[in-house]
């Protein structure tokens, strides 16, 4: 159980730092941390310098705070997370989001590398979270009650803001960029899941698969967040391609290859947010 006084002490920590309070933060998954040198006056802290940030053990997830000023407004961009199969539990994967809650984040943006499970979708697809699923793993919230960070009960229906899905929809459309909409099932890995698991989240309604962003969701829930959810389908899942095999390459490669159109859309997003 992490006490009050260690997010307290995080957020002392960063409020002497960052450029100025922001309304909006946005984290940056697998191979996406591009966006965050479009900042201007820029603070960059790394994760390990802040007190009680978990610390990224994947290559691909840089470890940087950056605060700074984007379209006129002041934001913290995150440049990669932690995950619980580092070994951290799901309340220290989202220590981050009660840390920005107490420096008044009230919106934030939490994208993600992810497989497509929708035989429909394609690799290179940048799939909006209207829904999550997740079996099977604790709660973020579970322990003692922090009354700072929301009611221990706590609505989960409008997780995913329909506000700003509508706001990114109106993005897409006018930057030409096609965007799905699916449901994001979590898997803890960190092996990729087999034919069979895949099968069988595509009957239980999932249409993209990951291993992150649904316990920074829900914690950001707990705290009064507006939150929108986005996924770039890297790869898709295993055995819906014959005789491929998916690989920690290859997503963190098409990250990368699309890592400039992602930067348009999330620009033309985040300024309008």
């Amino acid at each position: 159980m992490i006490p009050y006084e260690k997010y307290k002490e995080s957020a002392d920590y960063l409020r002497q730092r960052i450029i100025k309070t922001p309304e909006t933060a946005v984290v940056l998954g697998s191979g996406l941390g591009r966006l965050a040198d479009e900042l201007e006056s820029v603070v960059r802290i790394p994760y390990i310098d802040i007190p009680g940030f978990p610390r990224p053990t994947v290559e691909s997830h840089a470890g940087m705070l950056v605060s700074g000023v984007f379209y006129k407004k002041p934001i913290i961009m995150l440049s990669g997370r932690s995950h619980v199969y580092e070994g951290y539990s799901p309340e220290s994967v989202s220590f981050y989001v009660r840390v920005l809650h107490l420096l008044g984040v009230s919106k934030l943006v939490l994208t993600n590398a992810a497989g497509g499970v929708n035989e429909s979708f394609n690799v290179g697809d940048f799939m909006l979270i209207t829904d999550h699923i997740k079996f099977f793993a604790e709660s973020p919230a579970r322990g003692h009650h922090l009354p700072e960070f929301g009611e221990r009960f706590f609505d989960l229906s409008r997780l995913y803001s329909p506000r700003m899905r509508e706001i990114a929809k109106r993005c897409a459309e006018n930057q030409g960029i096609y965007l799905r909409e699916g449901v994001y099932f979590y898997m803890p890995g960190p092996e990729f899941e087999t034919p069979a698991e895949i099968r069988a989240i595509r009957t239980l309604g999932g249409d993209a698969v990951g291993m992150s962003t649904v316990f920074e969701a829900v914690t950001a829930a707990q705290c009064g967040m507006e939150v929108l959810g986005m996924s770039c389908i890297t790869n898709m899942a295993a055995g819906i391609i014959p005789d491929s095999r998916v690989s920690d390459e290859e997503v963190t490669q098409t990250a990368a290859r699309l890592s400039e159109e992602f930067s348009r859309l999330m620009r033309a997003i985040i300024s309008q947010i």
